[in-house]
C-alpha cells in the first residue's frame, strides 16, 4: 500500500502559509488560487510517486513464489529475504534451479556432460578433444585410441599409461620392464619372481601376484599380520579379514566374519560350487531361483538376489509391507526406506521431506547413486573380485588387474576359461562397459557374465573373433547349468558353438557371426530383468550398432552377481564399467 501521509502534511503546510483576509479567518481569493495551484503540483507529484512505488512493488513481486514463481517447472521455490531460493533441477536436468537444461546422455561414440558432447574414439567416457565444460567427462583423453577410463599417468608426461610404451620413463619398454610403474633401469629381481625389487612388496619371497590384503605395502607372503588387525597370522582365526573380537560361534577355529558356515564346524571351508556357502551347510534348495538358498533367504518365495532388508528385521524388503518400520505401509509411505511417520511433504510432490533428494538415505544424492533404492550400493566397484578358474586342471590361471577405483579391469595372460566376479548381487540391472583387446595376437573368447549364482550357474555373453574347430565366430549368450561344476567338460562346452547337455544351453547366437577385431573398442549395453526372464544385449562399434540380440526370454536364473569372462585370450580391457539397479520393464517386453 502507498502511504499518503507525507503528501497530506505538505498540503496542510501550504494551507497554513496562504495569505488570509484582514480578520485572518479565511484565505483571500488570491490565496485560493495559490492553493489550487499547489494542489495541482502535489497531485502531479503524488501520481509520479504512486507510479514509482507500484513499479517497485512489481519488482518485489517478480521474485515472490506465490505470485510469480521464477523457478523452473517442478523445482521447489522458497521465499527468502530479498527474493526467492530455487531448489535443484529435476532428475535428468542441469542448471541453477531457475534455468534447467535437459541432459541427454551423449550418444554411444561420444563423451561429455550431456549438454556438451564430443567424439570418443575408444569409448572410455573421455572425449578426444577438450570440451567447454567443467566435468571430468569433458576433459581431453590422454589415450585417444586405447580405453583407460581412469586416465592413469604414472610418469606425468601427459600420455596415459594405457598407451605409453614406457610407463615409468626408465628407458625400458613395458614389455621388458619388470617394474612398469616404477623406474628401475637396472631391473634387479632378487627373488626371481619376475617382479623387480623396486616394486616388489616381498623382495625375498616369490609372489608374482603381489597380494596385499591390508594395503600396507608389505605383501601377504611376507607379512606376519596380513589383515592389519590386533592378531598376527599365527593366532588369527581370519587372516584375510580384520576381526579383533575373534568371534567363532561354531568353534571350528574359523572366525565368524570369514566362515562360510558360521553355525556348522568346517575347518577346511570347502565350497565346491564357489557360491560363498560352505558345502556342509549348502543344500542348494532355492525355490525362487534367486541364488540365495531358502534357509538363508530373507524372502524365500519372492525373488530378491540383493537381499535388501532396510529395517533389519530379518524380513527382506521384497516381502515386507513396511520396509522402514515407521508404521506406514509401503503403499502409503512417501519415504518407503526412511522412517517418517509424520509424512511431511512441504512441496507436495508426493516424496517426503525425509527422503527428498536421497531416497535410500545413504548420503549419496539420488542423481549420483547407481542404486537410489538400495542403501548398500552407491557406485560401480569391482575391486572385491572373486577369481574363478572354470577348468581347475588347466595350466594357465588368469591374471586380473583392477584400476579406476573398480571401474576398469584388465586381464594380461592367455589363460584357461576364467571369471572375475564382483561381490554385489542384483535383481534387475543395466550393465554397460567397453571391450577392447590391446593385442594383435590370437582370436579367442572375450566377454562378461551376469546372473552369477555360483560357479555352476550363471549367464555368459562370450564373443569370438574367428571360427576354430567347433568354436564359432560371433556373439553368443549361454546359460550355464553344469552338473560337473568347473571342469574340462565345462571348458569344452563353453568352447563349443552350440548347446551341450548337462553343461550350457545356447540361448542366443549372432546370425551374422560377426567377430571382434584387434585394437578396436566396442560398447555393450545389457538389460536384465530376471523377474520376467527378459534379456537384451546390444554391442556398438563407435556410434554404429553392430549386434542386437533383440528380446531374449530365459527365466532359468532369477538374478545374481556381475563379472567379466575370458578364454584363451590375453590383454583384454573392460573399461568404463557401469551398473545400475533397474527393475522397470522395458517397453518392448509386452510385445515379446
Amino acid at each position: 500500500m502507498v502511504r499518503a501521509y507525507p503528501i497530506l502534511v505538505m498540503l496542510c503546510l501550504k494551507v497554513v502559509s496562504l495569505p488570509t483576509s484582514s480578520g485572518g479567518e479565511s484565505p483571500t481569493k488570491d490565496g485560493f488560487l495559490k492553493l489550487e495551484e499547489e494542489m495541482g503540483k502535489l497531485k502531479r507529484v503524488s501520481q509520479k510517486m504512486l507510479k514509482a512505488l507500484l513499479q517497485c512493488k512489481a519488482c518485489e513481486l517478480e521474485d515472490d513464489c506465490d505470485l510469480s514463481n521464477p523457478c523452473f517447472t517442478g523445482v521447489e521455490c522458497t521465499d527468502v529475504d530479498g527474493g526467492v531460493k530455487c531448489g535443484r533441477c529435476p532428475e535428468g536436468y542441469m542448471g541453477d534451479g531457475r534455468t534447467c537444461k535437459f541432459i541427454e546422455d551423449c550418444s554411444v561414440g561420444q563423451a561429455g556432460n550431456g549438454i556438451h558432447c564430443g567424439t570418443d574414439s575408444d569409448l572410455d567416457g573421455r572425449p578426444d578433444e577438450e570440451l567447454p565444460c567443467e566435468e571430468h567427462s569433458c576433459q581431453k583423453d590422454n589415450c585417444v585410441n586405447v580405453p583407460n577410463s581412469g586416465q592413469e599417468d604414472s610418469d606425468g608426461d601427459g600420455i596415459g599409461d594405457a598407451c605409453d610404451e614406457d610407463i615409468d620413463d626408465d628407458g625400458k619398454p613395458n614389455a621388458k620392464d619388470n617394474c612398469r610403474y616404477i623406474a628401475n633401469a637396472g631391473q634387479e629381481d632378487g627373488d626371481g619372481d619376475g617382479v623387480g625389487d623396486a616394486c616388489d612388496n616381498c623382495i625375498s619371497d616369490e609372489n608374482f601376484q603381489q597380494f596385499d590384503v591390508d594395503k600396507d605395502g608389505l605383501g601377504d607372503e611376507c607379512d606376519d599380520n596380513k589383515d592389519g588387525d590386533d592378531h598376527d597370522n599365527s593366532d588369527d582365526n581370519c587372516e584375510d579379514i580384520p576381526n579383533d573380537s575373534q568371534l567363532d560361534r561354531d568353534g571350528d577355529n574359523v572366525g565368524d566374519v570369514c566362515d562360510n558356515c558360521p553355525d556348522h564346524p568346517n575347518r577346511d571351508q570347502e565350497d565346491s560350487d564357489l557360491d560363498l556357502v560352505g558345502d556342509v551347510c549348502d543344500d542348494d534348495q532355492d525355490r525362487d531361483k534367486d541364488g540365495v538358498q531358502d534357509d538363508k533367504d530373507n524372502c524365500p518365495d519372492v525373488i530378491n538376489s540383493a537381499q535388501l532388508d532396510t529395517d533389519k528385521d530379518g524380513k527382506g524388503d521384497a516381502c515386507d509391507d513396511d520396509d522402514d518400520n515407521d508404521g506406514k505401509t509401503d503403499e502409503n509411505d512417501n519415504c518407503r526406506l526412511v522412517p517418517n511417520p509424520d509424512q511431511e511433504d512441504k512441496n507436495k510432490n508426493s516424496k517426503g521431506d525425509a527422503c527428498e533428494d536421497d531416497f535410500d538415505n545413504d548420503d549419496v544424492p539420488d542423481e549420483n547413486d547407481v542404486c537410489p533404492h538400495n542403501a548398500n550400493i552407491q557406485k560401480t566397484d569391482f575391486r572385491k573380485l572373486q577369481q574363478i578358474n572354470l577348468d581347475p586342471n588347466g595350466l594357465y590361471p588368469a591374471n586380473w588387474v583392477v584400476t579406476h577405483n573398480g571401474k576398469e579391469i584388465t586381464e594380461t595372460i592367455n589363460s584357461d576359461p576364467s571369471l572375475a566376479v564382483g561381490d554385489t548381487a542384483f535383481n534387475g540391472v543395466d550393465f554397460n562397459g567397453t571391450l577392447f583387446v590391446n593385442d594383435d595376437y590370437d582370436d579367442d573368447f572375450i566377454g562378461f557374465i551376469f546372473g552369477f549364482q555360483d560357479s555352476s550357474r550363471f549367464y555368459v555373453a562370450q564373443w569370438k573373433q574367428g571360427d576354430q574347430d567347433v568354436a564359432k565366430a560371433g556373439l553368443q549368450i549361454k546359460v550355464v547349468e553344469t552338473v560337473t561344476g568347473p571342469s574340462k567338460e565345462l571348458s569344452d562346452a563353453l568352447w563349443a558353438g552350440s548347446s551341450v547337455e548337462g553343461q550350457a544351453k545356447l540361448i542366443y547366437i549372432d546370425p551374422k557371426n560377426t567377430g571382434w577385431s584387434d585394437k578396436t573398442s566396442y560398447r555393450w549395453e545389457l538389460i536384465h530383468r530376471p523377474s520376467v526372464g527378459y534379456i537384451k544385449l546390444r554391442i556398438y562399434q563407435g556410434s554404429s550398432l553392430l549386434t542386437d540380440s533383440g528380446v531374449v526370454i530365459d527365466g532359468t536364473l532369477k538374478g545374481g552377481r556381475l563379472g567379466v569372462f575370458c578364454n584363451s585370450q590375453q590383454n583384454i580391457i573392460w573399461s568404463d564399467l557401469m551398473y545400475r539397479c533397474n527393475e522397470t520393464l522395458p517397453f518392448d517386453y509386452q510385445s515379446s
